[in-house]
């Protein structure tokens, strides 16, 4: 069914293209309404790609992203809006050092699940897409992302709750992205073994710590969008100061990806309608569009 509006909530501009890029691809592509929500400008991230760390990138560093963010969602079709706080920075050293004053996860969870609620209200989605209680990874950002969307998808139905923010409206399933899965390393180790090739990630892959557990004994949900992954990698690079086009995002070949693992991996996390695991679909169960305003269960 066409015509669903699926809301991505993500930490800073450039999580977007690297969590659920083609997902949101595709279903923008087959006609529904898909909203990138950017909680932080990414100010403090650093330049992780040496050809961008020149004179007049870093000093305006805000606009840089901006641009960019920009850029991504045109090559992705979505619509992408930004919730305008301060990205806190990855803390590193022992012991840590205190987060940045007025950084996002130090804003008090009221305030950022209203901000995060108005858009809610204001978009209407079926779906919202976020992290899961470890953020992906460990990034403060990402932790309070996941924090503020499971708040937000709560409140955002109860009239009580925020009532001059717009009109209630209850977006019916919750999913958690899941782009970190040992097994389709391991599968494309097993491509480049067979065609007698050195893998290119095999020093990420021995580093890889097992104790972290199996995502995939967490994913309910496969969306098959291996003819997205170039809109996925274009949208990528456009976040120049953030993606090294000669990284590991792009070791493997495209063909590869869509041959052995043409799919993005999502955990239903909550839901207000009937469905069946596993999944193909994050629209699956939901058989209205109009759906989701708290006058039409009535």
């Amino acid at each position: 069914m066409s015509g669903l509006r699926l809301m991505a909530v993500h930490a800073h501009p450039d999580d977007e293209s690297s969590k659920g890029a083609a997902t949101t691809a595709r279903y923008s592509a087959e006609g529904n309404e898909v909203l990138v929500v950017t909680l932080t400008g990414g100010e403090r991230g650093d330049i992780l790609n040496p050809a961008m760390d020149v004179p007049g990138v870093r000093d305006r560093i805000s606009e840089v992203r901006k641009e960019e963010m920009a850029e991504a969602a045109r090559i992705l079709g979505v619509q992408q809006i930004w919730l305008g706080f301060v990205d806190s920075g990855l803390p590193e050293g022992d012991p840590l050092p205190p987060l940045p004053e007025g950084c996002f996860a130090l804003v008090p969870l009221e305030e950022s699940t209203e901000a995060l609620v108005r858009v809610i209200r204001e978009f209407r989605p079926h779906v919202i897409t976020t992290y899961d209680e470890n953020g992906g990874y460990p990034h403060p950002d990402h932790i309070r992302c996941h924090e503020v969307s499971m708040a937000a998808y709560e409140a955002a139905g109860d009239p009580e709750r925020f009532p001059g923010v717009g009109e209630p409206w209850e977006p019916l399933k919750l999913y958690y992205s899941h782009g970190f899965i040992r097994k389709r390393l391991l599968l494309f180790q097993e491509e480049y073994d067979r065609r007698g090739e050195e893998f290119p990630m095999a020093e990420w892959l021995k580093k890889w710590k097992t104790e972290q557990g199996d995502l995939m004994a967490r994913v309910t949900t496969q969306i098959i969008c291996g003819d997205y992954f170039p809109q996925r990698d274009d949208a990528l690079r456009a976040h120049a100061t953030q993606i090294d086009p000669n990284g590991s995002f792009f070791a493997v070949p495209l063909d590869i990806q869509q041959k052995i693992w043409p799919t993005e991996e999502f955990e239903l996390a909550k839901t207000r309608v009937r469905t069946a695991i596993p999944e193909s679909d994050l629209f699956a169960g939901i058989d209205h569009v109009g759906y989701g305003h708290p006058e039409e269960k009535k």
